[in-house]
Parts: C-alpha cells; sequence; structure tokens
C-alpha cells in the first residue's frame, strides 16, 4: 500500500538522482535533497565546480525530464492531474539494432547523462501488433511506416494553473502588506513628528524638551504625590539623615535647565536620570532612594531646622554631644541653610541653622528645667584645610591637634569665647566666615575648599568649668572636591585627597555610631579626630542634612551626593520599618566582617580602606598613605625649622658671653675652646637633624608625585 507522498511524488524521493534543466538550457544530473508535499516542489543539489549547489524546482519539471519517476496511472487517478498524466506516448516499432534501442530509448526520455537508470521503450498498441502478425503470415503488401505525428506541449492542468495563480496572488498580498506596513509606518511617524514639534513650541529653545516631557508624563503617572508638610511628626533617631533640594535659580530658569528631581512623599525622592542608547534613542533612568526626612524646594530653613537640629539642642541640655553636618556639592545650598537665607549678595544670618539652635540654647538655658544646672556657653569656630586646623577667631592661626593620656583630643591654642546673646555668636559666625579658605574647583568657581566646624559649648560655671554638652555644626567642603585627586598642582590634589579621606572617615564614623561595639576610624582623617568625642558615648546624636541641587547639569554630583548619604545610613527604598531608622540586619553581619578584618588592619587609613573596598583601590590607599606621610613629615620639618629659631637665639647669646670671656686678661683658654667646641657640635647636630628631615620631606614629595602620576593613569 503507498503512502500520500508516493501516491504524489512517485518516485521522487530524497537521494535519488534525477535530471534538471538549467536556466541557461543546460540539463545535467542533480540529488535530491527534500520534497515538499503542500507546495508540490523538490530541493536538489548538485557539485559543480568544486562547490555544493542546490535551488528549489517544481515537481511538475522534475516529472517532465524523469518521466519513469511519475506515479502510475492506478494510483494517481486521485491525484490532480499534471502534464506528466497527459503526455500520450508515440507509438513504435521494435527494432533489434542498436540505433533502434537508441531512438527508442530517446522517445522515452532517457539521458545518457545518467546512466544508472534503465531506459524503457513504450510497446507498441494492439493494432500495429496485429498488422505486423499479417505481414509475417505472408501478406505481399508492405505497410508503409506510420505518418511521424508531431506530438504536441501538454497543457498545463487546472491544477498547475490554481498553483500558479495562487502562487501569484500570494506574492501580490506580501506587496501590498509591505505596503499598507509601509503607509502604516509612515503616518505614525507623521504623527510622533507633529506630537513633538506641539512639544517642542510648548517650551521653543530648550535642548532637553524630551526629557522634560519624559519627566512630566513619569509625574502624571505616579500615584502618590504627598511631599512634607509643617505638623508632620518629626523623626527623632539617633543618626538622621535627610536631604533638601534647592529651587532653581534664576540663572538656572534663564538657561532652560530642566528639574531631574522628584521628591513625591516625605521620605522619598526620586532622580531622572537623562540616558541615551547605542542608536542615541534618549530615555530616563528612574532611581530611587528613602530616607528619614526630606524637603522640597517649597520648604524654608525653620521647616529644615525643626526636622533636623531642633531636637539635637535640648540632647546638649541632658549632657550629650551632638553634630549636625551640611554636606553637598558647592552650589547646592550648605551655607544658606546653615548660614541663613541671600537676599542678593548679602546674607540674612538671622534665619540659618547657626541663628535657630542659638536661639534655642538660650532659651533653654533660662527654662526652668534647666536653670539650676548653672551652664554657661561658649563658642569656638575653627577650619580643617588640607590636614592642618586654623582658628577663625583669632586670625587663623595655626592650632596643633594632639591626644592626653587619657586618649582625649585636644586643639592646642583654640579660642573659646563666652557669648551672652544671640547677636554675639552671629558676630563670632561673621568674623569666621570672612576668614575661611575658599577657591575653585572643577564644579563651582568659589568653592569652600575647607571643613568649617561652628561649636556651641556648655561648661559648668564655676572655677573648673567642666564640660556639659557640646553641639558641633559643620559646614563640610563641597563634594567635588573630592575628584580633584586627578588635578595636576600639588595643592589642589592635597586638598581633595584630604576632602576625599575625611568624607569617607566621616561616614564610618556616623555608621559605627549605630552599632555598640563597633571600631571608630577617628584617626584616618583630622576631622574625625577633632569630633571623636561627639561620637562616642550613649548620649552622642548626629544628624546629616545632604543638599542637592535640581538641574539637569549637575545630575552625577546629585546622584554622587545621595549614594554618600545612602551609605552614611542603609534605608532601602521598598521597606519601611516600623519606625524607619532601623538598620537592616544584612548591614550589621556586613559590619561584623569588617569589624573583624579591622582588627588585623595596622592603621586607620588601612581599615578605612576595608570598610570600603569597593570605593577605595589599592592606588587610592597608597596615594593616600603617601599624602599623610607627607603631612607628618611636614609637620616634624617646620617644628624642627621652628626650634632651630628658638634654639639661634640661645646661641646667640651663649656666643657674645664666650666672647666676653675672651676680653678678660687672663681668661681660661682651655674652658674656652671647650666651650666652643661644645656649643660647634649641638649646632652641627641641630643641623644636620633639619638636613635629614628636609631630606626625607623631598623624597615624600617625589613619591607622592609618582603616586598621583599612577593614580592619573588608572
Amino acid at each position: 500500500m503507498l503512502t500520500d507522498e508516493e501516491k504524489v511524488m512517485g518516485g521522487v524521493k530524497v537521494g535519488v538522482n534525477v535530471d534538471i534543466k538549467r536556466s541557461d538550457g543546460r540539463i545535467h544530473s542533480a540529488v535530491v535533497s527534500g520534497v515538499n508535499v503542500k507546495t508540490l516542489s523538490v530541493t536538489v543539489e548538485w557539485f559543480e565546480r568544486g562547490e555544493t549547489k542546490g535551488k528549489e524546482i517544481e515537481l511538475e519539471q522534475i516529472l517532465g525530464l524523469n518521466q519513469d519517476l511519475a506515479p502510475s496511472s492506478a494510483e494517481t487517478s486521485t491525484v490532480p492531474p499534471t502534464k506528466v498524466q497527459k503526455y500520450v506516448p508515440r507509438p513504435s516499432v521494435l527494432v533489434a539494432s542498436n540505433k533502434a534501442a537508441t531512438a527508442a530509448n530517446t522517445v522515452t526520455g532517457g539521458s545518457r547523462r545518467n546512466p544508472v537508470r534503465q531506459s524503457h521503450v513504450i510497446p507498441p498498441s494492439n493494432q500495429f501488433r496485429q498488422q505486423n502478425s499479417e505481414n509475417q503470415n505472408g501478406n505481399s503488401d508492405t505497410m508503409p511506416p506510420p505518418k511521424q505525428v508531431p506530438v504536441s506541449q501538454p497543457e498545463k492542468s487546472d491544477a498547475s494553473k490554481a498553483s500558479a495563480q495562487r502562487r501569484r496572488s500570494n506574492a501580490v498580498k506580501e506587496v501590498e502588506k509591505l505596503k499598507e506596513n509601509r503607509d502604516k509606518r509612515r503616518a505614525q511617524q507623521a504623527k510622533v513628528t507633529e506630537e513633538n514639534d506641539q512639544l517642542r513650541n510648548k517650551d521653543p529653545g530648550n535642548p532637553n524638551w524630551e526629557f522634560l516631557q519624559m519627566i512630566l508624563d513619569y509625574k502624571d503617572e505616579m500615584e502618590e504625590m504627598n511631599p512634607l508638610q509643617d505638623g508632620d511628626p518629626v523623626v527623632n533617631h539617633k543618626i538622621t539623615v535627610c536631604i533638601r533640594k534647592r529651587p532653581m535659580s534664576q540663572k538656572e530658569v534663564k538657561k532652560k535647565e530642566v528639574d531631574v528631581v522628584t521628591i513625591p512623599t516625605k521620605d522619598k525622592l526620586t532622580i531622572h536620570q537623562p540616558m541615551s542608547k547605542v542608536d542615541l534613542t534618549k530615555y530616563l533612568e528612574n532611581q530611587q532612594f528613602r530616607f528619614d526626612t526630606t524637603f522640597d524646594e517649597n520648604c524654608n530653613n525653620e521647616i529644615v531646622y525643626k526636622y533636623t537640629a531642633k531636637s539635637l539642642v535640648q540632647s546638649i541640655f541632658e549632657g550629650g554631644m551632638a553634630t549636625c553636618f551640611a554636606y553637598g556639592q558647592t552650589g547646592s545650598g550648605k551655607t544658606h541653610t546653615m548660614g541663613g537665607e541671600f537676599h542678593g549678595k548679602t546674607q540674612n544670618s538671622n534665619n540659618g541653622i547657626y541663628a535657630f539652635a542659638t536661639i534655642d540654647v538660650f532659651k533653654l538655658l533660662k527654662s526652668p528645667k534647666y536653670k539650676n544646672l548653672n551652664l554657661a556657653v561658649s563658642c569656638s569656630y575653627f577650619e580643617i584645610y588640607s590636614g592642618k586646623v586654623f582658628d577663625l577667631l583669632s586670625g587663623k592661626s595655626k592650632l596643633r591637634v594632639l591626644e592626653d593620656g587619657k586618649q582625649q583630643v585636644v586643639i592646642v591654642g583654640l579660642t573659646e569665647t563666652k557669648v551672652d546673646s544671640v547677636e554675639d555668636v552671629l558676630k563670632l559666625i561673621n568674623e569666621g566666615n570672612n576668614s575661611r579658605t575658599s577657591g575653585q574647583t572643577s564644579a563651582n568657581a568659589h568653592s569652600s575648599r575647607s571643613h568649617a566646624v561652628f561649636q556651641i559649648i556648655l561648661r559648668v560655671n564655676n572655677h573648673k568649668k567642666p564640660l556639659h554638652g557640646k553641639f558641633s555644626l559643620i559646614d563640610l567642603a563641597g563634594n567635588e572636591r573630592g575628584a580633584d585627586t586627578n588635578s595636576a598642582n600639588r595643592q589642589t590634589r592635597m586638598e581633595g585627597a584630604e576632602i576625599n579621606k575625611s568624607l569617607l572617615a566621616l561616614k564610618e564614623c556616623i555608621r559605627a555610631l549605630g552599632r555598640k561595639g563597633a571600631h571608630l576610624p577617628f584617626r584616618a582623617s583630622k576631622l574625625t579626630q577633632v569630633l571623636r568625642d561627639s561620637f562616642i558615648g550613649d548620649k552622642a546624636r548626629t544628624c546629616m542634612i545632604a543638599m542637592i541641587g535640581p538641574c539637569l547639569s549637575s545630575c552625577e554630583h546629585t546622584l554622587n551626593t545621595l549614594r554618600y548619604a545612602d551609605r552614611v545610613k542603609e534605608l532601602a527604598a521598598a521597606k519601611e520599618g516600623p519606625t524607619g531608622g532601623v538598620h537592616n540586619e544584612e548591614d550589621i553581619v556586613e559590619f561584623e566582617d569588617d569589624s573583624e578584618e579591622m582588627l588585623e588592619e595596622p592603621s586607620d587609613l588601612a581599615q578605612l580602606r576595608s570598610l570600603n573596598d569597593g570605593e577605595c583601590s589599592a592606588d587610592w590607599y597608597h596615594f593616600q598613605e603617601s599624602v599623610a606621610q607627607l603631612q607628618i613629615l611636614e609637620e616634624e620639618v617646620v617644628e624642627s625649622h621652628s626650634n632651630l629659631l628658638v634654639s639661634m637665639e640661645n646661641w646667640l647669646q651663649q656666643d657674645a658671653s664666650l666672647l666676653a670671656m675672651t676680653n678678660e686678661v687672663d681668661y681660661d683658654q682651655d674652658a674656652y675652646a671647650q666651650q666652643l667646641e661644645d656649643m660647634i657640635s649641638e649646632k652641627q647636630e641641630a643641623l644636620e637633624s633639619l638636613k635629614e628631615k628636609t631630606r626625607a620631606f623631598r623624597g615624600c614629595l617625589s613619591e607622592e608625585e609618582a603616586e598621583s602620576s599612577r593614580l592619573r593613569r588608572k
């Protein structure tokens, strides 16, 4: 029983050798590599000029050249007729000669190119067989050969016509489909172009109008828009991290800057970071952060103070140590928040956090609860610049930071001025601000190059004046200074390295404050060293206010600020704890691992690197080591030089006394020579010591230059 495929395809199967006709008229053999019953087509392959070729041919054409492979009439009665089935073989005479065999072979469609298949001769009809028999029986009349009737080309069957018509109709459908898709695409592009023109006309001249529209669409789709309002409950934690977004300036509005910061709720914010794909398609990467409190551009300084530093003021009356940091890029509003609002170039110092905190200090000082404590208020103001401490209330004199026998950090010679009113405090702040170091950075023309520390100190008003509480308000250097370690100028590199290191150390000290028993790497920087007493004890509390700008041009600096603040106190954007200020268990486990590593580290700088392994490379660590060593040697050289000048004054007096001895008539020559020799040896020893230290200092300068060059190449 034949299968359906054999009934249709006949002897055409995979692996069969068939004759095919090329487009140039050549006929040669090929091997069937595939058959398709649905489309009535055959795939063939052949070897030509050293390579295998192939093509797809209709079944009709194959059977036309290979009639012996056509299905039989009995088996193909149900198959749609083809031109092979309509072919009527021409009658021929059986001749035993080679020529006749050759002719018969030609009539039946055999091929000399295909010697593998046998050629078959079509037998004559019954009438011709009968006439031939009569001639053999003795009839004298010889039958003339039959007329050669040319065989007409068989016509295409209805199925073939339908198949061809179907193929033509499919091609037409495909063309029509392509045309339809093209028209739709063109219409869609025209619609998009029209919409873009309308959007562009809303804000003509804005080069970032596409990003602006994406941000507006994002805000329209937001389900929740409930920013902080005055009257919401105050979050009170041991460590509080807040974000303040400043409003756009008139200059930024004229430049048509785009606001990329969205604050939907009182503890979350979203940064819309503009991005571009490889094909230059623009899109937004919306990054979400969560903090204790987020202030939008509509919040004034009074609201910021109420939710950040106000609760810290009362803690110092309870005998605690409080710190409030203002952190962020230069121009993000640190001085505006801490010192007071600006009206043009004039600053109103009465409505900054300094003034608000001072007002509350004097208010609580006179309150019945704390009036009997007999406390006195004093203030100090100093800055930390490139690892050195300068007193801003005494002509910017240089100070030394030492540790006493009880490991208490003492700033030797720091001016501490007693104050009796808010006006006295504001005068001291203005005096210190005029002396503060500033300069040009990669982000701002007037950047704070130092950390300014203003301290409000409560002491018991007796002859010993013991410390009762202290509130430190720190205006940190612009965080873009940390990126200036790649500068070619040594002074700029030193500034950037110190700011970078101090910010990392500050972050780890604040994090350690929230984890009992954690090591405090306060010696890693001068800033954390002078604030050491504010990070220890159960009554120590800290608040960080991270300032960010709203503009697209400062998006990278804004993200850096938020990532830093997020690392200070990690709160998942999606997870809400019962109080909003509890650290994740994963963080605690991670810190325990870090503390185990810190026990093996030889220095606080090495511990700082282990805590920030992803941020601090080995080259960064070596560079920071060379800078730290350079600062130590610099202090030693300067101190030795200063001591030498003092010694020289003593030497001058000794020399004068020794010379006066020679004026005597009977002076002791032996004693004179001995004293002079001793003085010369003392001078040589002091000068040689200073020379060795100076030589080591120069070597350290060369090492710092080499480490900096290696870091820049990275």
